[in-house]
């Protein structure tokens, strides 16, 4: 199976691009915005601009691969409310690229999309319950699964929200890291108690998309972790398993801070589909940690 990834310097597109090297059955294309930056391997790379309809048919149409997994994205939630065309460009112009090309290849599209479709009143969210966005951002991702659900072509959405992990050069942080150096480096933190997620560490998404693309399984598919927990509530285990000072770590609710995009108060996902019919099992919060752990020993 030849399998092309879009967006593959990015935190979920190494992941993706790592757990395919243990499988001989799979034939990669990493593809990506500037120079490579994965551990060397035996897949392809090539430099891609996912907003140019000519580079995703030129790519497209060279490699005709049986799956596309497109995990480029415009993420910073704040960012999209401030510069909705960049936003509009990523997330949907992108997508609208993705689905023209692959009507020429019959490629299998797995698009990423997130728990921000949601409003966050009636958290957590089985696939079936109905989207009511509250954000560029969100509504962004809302229209790339219309579009792909308008499109005729074989495709699957893979829900996930608040993705941790390290990528190898360290390039890019998450609360986990965040909330790590802020208390190793003694920096008194504020973290808020009044929003609701299932972390999700990025290897259980690689994971989630790998069984989706491997069975080419379509429909809508909620991918995260297993614990419904608010960012204090990471802030604490995290301060308490790498044995850090969590009297450093103050309790706020979400009015203190001022942002442009509004978020979803309690989202969180069901995860029974999933479980069922891909076989899919997250680790917990504190596995999680632990290798996070390990990988940041070998870094």
């Amino acid at each position: 199976m030849k399998i092309l990834i879009t967006g593959a310097n990015g935190l979920l597109g190494q992941k993706l691009v790592k757990l395919y090297e243990s499988d001989d059955q799979v034939s990669v294309i990493a593809t990506g915005k500037g120079s490579n930056r994965n551990l060397p391997g035996s897949y392809h790379y090539e430099q891609l601009d996912v907003t140019s309809s000519e580079e995703v048919a030129k790519v497209i149409s060279q490699h005709r691969p049986d799956v596309v997994i497109n995990t480029a994205a415009m993420t910073h939630v704040d960012q999209c409310e401030l510069d909705p065309v960049s936003c509009e460009k990523l997330n949907v112009d992108a997508v609208k690229n993705i689905i023209k090309a692959c009507n020429a290849t019959d490629s299998f599209i797995i698009q990423l999309s997130t728990d921000f479709i949601f409003d966050g009143e009636s958290g957590p969210y089985k696939e079936e319950d109905l989207p009511n966005p509250q954000s560029k951002y969100a509504e962004s991702k809302l229209v790339s699964e219309k579009l792909l659900a308008s499109s005729g072509l074989k495709h699957a959405i893979v829900r996930t929200m608040l993705v941790y992990g390290i990528v190898h050069d360290m390039s890019r942080s998450n609360i986990i890291l965040w909330v790590k150096k802020s208390l190793e480096d003694r920096k008194a933190i504020k973290v808020v108690n009044d929003q609701w997620r299932t972390p999700t560490l990025a290897e259980d998404l690689a994971k989630g998309c790998a069984l989706i693309a491997q069975k080419q399984v379509e429909g809508v598919w909620h991918i995260s972790g297993k614990d419904l927990l608010t960012p204090y509530d990471m802030a604490i285990v995290t301060a308490d398993f790498f044995e850090l000072d969590k009297s450093l770590i103050e309790e706020v609710d979400g009015s203190i801070f001022t942002q442009p995009a509004k978020r979803p108060a309690k989202t969180g996902f069901i995860l029974d589909k999933a479980r069922n019919q891909l076989g899919y099992e997250p680790v917990n919060f504190t596995e999680g940690l632990a290798i996070l752990k390990s990988q940041l020993a070998h870094v």
